[in-house]
């Protein structure tokens, strides 16, 4: 099991940044693959970004560049840098634990927290 908390969503002005933070109760070196995604109102849920156990990062084309997802082993958690920010990112923004058990994957998702993009 992995409890997953997200805060530092908030409201921001389009060019501005905001970062995301997401606490796990377990160490995050013994999760597999730590995501972001966001789902604005009316859409699919997209994933944001991704990060390996090892260390290798994947992002979707639109927020490449802008976007940067970290982790502090020390703290269990994981972050989404974002900066420049657009309105097309607001959403609530999710993170999820991918967890390999006897080559059986669970998905553990936190409550969400929702950024917001206007002027």
């Amino acid at each position: 099991q992995v409890q997953l908390v997200e805060s530092g969503g908030g409201s921001v002005q389009p060019g501005g940044s905001l970062r995301l933070s997401c606490a796990a109760s377990r160490t995050i070196r013994s999760i597999n693959v730590m995501k972001w995604y966001r789902q604005a109102p009316g859409k699919e849920r997209e994933l944001v970004a991704s990060l390996t156990s090892g260390g290798s990062t994947n992002y979707a084309d639109s927020v490449k560049g802008r976007f940067t997802i970290s982790r502090d082993n020390a703290k269990n958690t994981v972050y989404l840098q974002m900066n420049s920010l657009k309105p097309e990112d607001a959403a609530v923004y999710y993170c999820n634990a991918w967890v390999v058990v006897l080559t059986k994957g669970h998905d553990y998702w936190g409550q969400g927290t929702q950024v917001t993009v206007s002027s």
